[in-house]
């Protein structure tokens, strides 16, 4: 009786743990939000890049967005790690994960 009980308990509690595993999972997996990433492409990255097909200008040492996400090996989540490290030309810009993945994901869109 004692096994029995000891296991019912450990089979529970795996149990517990794979859906907290599962939800956590999950979680983390969350899709990437394009409109907001549009919107903070227009807020942050427009000084410098051209982000979408109705800007007219952008600074020329800078690639528009259409072009970055026709590069050959382009991802968004690639893109999105390089987000999370600046570089020299870009400014003191700091976005979260999901920021950047959400910005990944709109260039992404632009390159069709």
């Amino acid at each position: 009786m004692r096994y029995s009980r000891r296991l019912q308990l450990c089979r529970r509690t795996a149990a517990q743990v794979l859906a907290l595993l599962a939800a956590l999972a999950t979680g983390a997996a969350a899709r990437a939000d394009t409109a907001r990433g549009e919107k903070l492409a227009k807020q942050w990255c427009a000084s410098c890049h051209i982000v979408s097909s109705d800007q007219a200008r952008g600074a020329d040492f800078a690639p528009t967005f259409a072009s970055i996400a026709k590069r050959p090996g382009f991802t968004a989540n690639r893109t999105a790690q390089f987000l999370m490290r600046s570089h020299p030309r870009m400014p003191g810009v700091h976005l979260t994960r999901d920021e950047a993945r959400d910005l990944g994901a709109y260039i992404a869109t632009l390159a069709h």
